[in-house]
């Protein structure tokens, strides 16, 4: 059966904008009338309030979820000679900064559960040039933390939290952000707290990693054209702090509506041996940026998804250990077999907080009745 009449998409940012216009335009309007729009009084009030939100002491307001972790290396002074330990299955982004800066990224693979990084294997990668871990809390799903930060403690190392598609995410009843030395958001339109464009944002609870990365983050600028290092142009705009300040007020509600389809999903996908859903462990709250399952015919359904009006996406079909812009590491395949098999595998379902209950119900049963081999 195909879907005529209209496509589900992943994100469906046209609904979300109908229910929030009208504050949007009022909060963007006042920036207009205030005609402060680089580092004005709306990106300091985001910058508060996104910081209590996760619990942190200090917010800095970034361009883009990709300075915010760049920022934050810098700020730990990682450059040339140094190792930084991640994941080889996330955006390109996580290991781009660590090549960014000079430093190295090292790999480790990932548990077949969360799809983080596997803190058991970390050990193993640690050496002498070792300065830091960046924890991708991938999906929404929290990595490990504890088991990490005992890690990091005893080889004193940095823990920086690439919680760029996690943010209320909880670990132990503490969001995320907050548990590493610095967190790192992302405010990408398609994130669980969008922008209407670019926009990042740090938080730490060491006032002297904020002082650095508050000049770092403006050309290393401590007072009006003096300039104590090098830095960056990466300052959040005042239209998009605007904008996230109306969809902060919103963000619990739409994170609860995510839980819900996804715990929909959990209840009435076939799980078995052909597909694998998304677990959630007991001491983690899991915001569901992306559902997504496992199963060996991903391209198939994927295509029978898309001829029945029903979009899905893969993530990420590539790991970074196998791009060709960091061949110059000399991984090759076969390095980490479980980040591989699962990009073999896995795909994203719709879970935009609009979907309705028709289009969840229309999702289903085109997986099911592909599970189960009847279409």
């Amino acid at each position: 059966m195909t879907n005529n009449k209209k496509q589900i998409p992943m994100v469906d940012l046209t609904a979300e904008l109908a229910l929030i216009r009208k504050p949007v335009v009022e909060m963007v309007t006042e920036v207009l009338d205030s005609g402060e729009y680089i580092l004005g009084e709306k990106g300091k009030q985001l910058e508060k309030l996104v910081a209590q939100y996760v619990d942190a002491t200090y917010g800095l307001g970034t361009a883009n979820g990709t300075d915010a972790l760049q920022l934050s290396l810098m700020a730990l002074n990682i450059g040339p000679g140094d190792e930084v330990i991640t994941t080889p299955f996330t955006f390109f982004a996580t290991a781009e900064v660590i090549a960014q800066v000079g430093a190295k990224p090292v790999f480790v693979d990932i548990d077949e559960e969360t799809y983080n990084i596997d803190p058991s294997k970390i050990e193993a990668a640690i050496t002498k040039n070792t300065k830091a871990i960046i924890v991708v809390h991938l999906f929404g799903q929290v990595a490990n933390m504890k088991e990490i930060m005992a890690i990091a403690k005893a080889h004193k190392l940095r823990v920086i939290e690439d919680a760029c598609q996690a943010i209320g995410s909880e670990y132990d009843g503490k969001r995320v952000g907050a548990i590493g030395d610095i967190g790192c958001f992302s405010f990408f339109p398609s994130k669980n707290l969008g922008a209407f464009g670019d926009a990042g944002l740090i938080v730490t609870n060491e006032r002297e990693l904020y002082e650095k990365i508050h000049s770092l983050h403006n050309h290393g600028s401590s007072a009006t054209y003096q300039h104590a290092t090098i830095g960056m142009n990466s300052r959040l705009d005042e239209f998009q702090a605007a904008i996230l300040l109306v969809k902060l007020y919103y963000l619990d509600i739409f994170l609860h509506k995510r839980k819900e389809i996804a715990k929909r999903y959990t209840e009435n996908l076939n799980n078995n041996d052909h597909i694998k859903l998304p677990p959630v462990s007991e001491n983690r709250e899991h915001t569901f940026h992306q559902y997504c399952i496992e199963l060996e015919e991903r391209d198939k359904l994927t295509a029978k998804l898309k001829n029945n009006g029903i979009a899905s996406a893969i993530y990420y079909p590539v790991p970074l250990h196998l791009q060709k812009a960091l061949q110059y590491l000399h991984y090759q395949e076969g390095d980490f077999p479980i980040a591989e098999r699962t990009a073999k595998r896995i795909m994203a379902l719709p879970i935009s907080p609009m979907l309705s209950l028709h289009d969840q119900d229309y999702i289903i049963s085109t997986v099911n009745r592909f599970v189960e081999g009847n279409d």
